[in-house]
This record gives C-alpha cells, structure tokens and sequence, in this order.
C-alpha cells in the first residue's frame, strides 16, 4: 500500500508543474498560489467536515502546531512560492528536477537535527542525485 500511495502521489507531482505552468501564464505567481492554497483548504476543510476529523483539532497541541506552521512557512509560503515564480520564469522541466532534488537538503539536516545516520546508501543516494542535476540540467 505504501508504495502505491508513494506511486499516485509521485504522478500527481509529475503531472501538476505542467498546469501551473500554464495556469500562471497570465497570472503572477503569489496569486496563484493564493487561489492554490485557497482551494486546498476547502476541499481539505470539507473531507475533514464530513468525515468528522475536524473536531480533532482541538487535541493538537501547541508544540505540534508551532512546528506545522513553521513547515508551512518553509514549503507552503517560501517554497512553492519560489516554485511558482521558477516555473512561471522557466522550462518546466529543468525547474522540477532542481525542486526534486530537496531530498538532499533533507538528508543533511536530518543528520545535523535528528542525529540520523550518515550511511553508505544514502551517501551513495545523495551523489547519484547531485549526478542526475548534472547530466539533466
């Protein structure tokens, strides 16, 4: 199951550059992330209303919060942002395959804030990213 999730999630993100890329055309970028963000939260809102979820809110709590909106801040505001004015501005695809490469980042900070591992895989990982950059871009 997870790695169906991993597959549907992986072809929803191949697929939504390119209607950015032309919903932007005439658009400017902070604007359309507005009526993104916009949209995903009246359908998260409704699925969370019907389902009954939303009455869970209540019992996050404030350490869980502060951090969910500090990871807004960085992917939803700055991040995609920065996304949308990088697809509006330039190719489609040399864009994502530098916004694909985040992993990277995530690696070295998870090693200098979670104490994770340094393996020889994900070393390994991160070199045959920074490799695939190269050769792609």
């Amino acid at each position: 199951m997870v790695f169906l999730l991993a597959f549907i999630g992986m072809t929803c993100w191949g697929i939504a550059p390119l209607f950015v890329k032309l919903g932007l055309k005439d658009v400017n970028p902070l604007m359309g992330l507005a009526v993104r963000t916009t949209f995903t939260l009246i359908v998260i809102s409704s699925i969370m209303f019907i389902n009954g979820s939303i009455y869970s809110l209540k019992n996050i709590s404030s350490t869980a919060l502060i951090l969910l909106a500090v990871e807004a801040i960085f992917a939803t505001l700055i991040g995609d942002l920065a996304y949308f004015a990088a697809i509006k501005r330039g190719a489609v695809s040399s864009v994502t395959i530098i916004m694909a490469s985040s992993p990277l980042i995530t690696i070295i900070c998870s090693i200098l804030f979670l104490d994770e591992q340094i393996t020889f895989s994900r070393i390994t990982g991160a070199v045959l990213v920074i490799i695939g950059i190269i050769i792609a871009i």
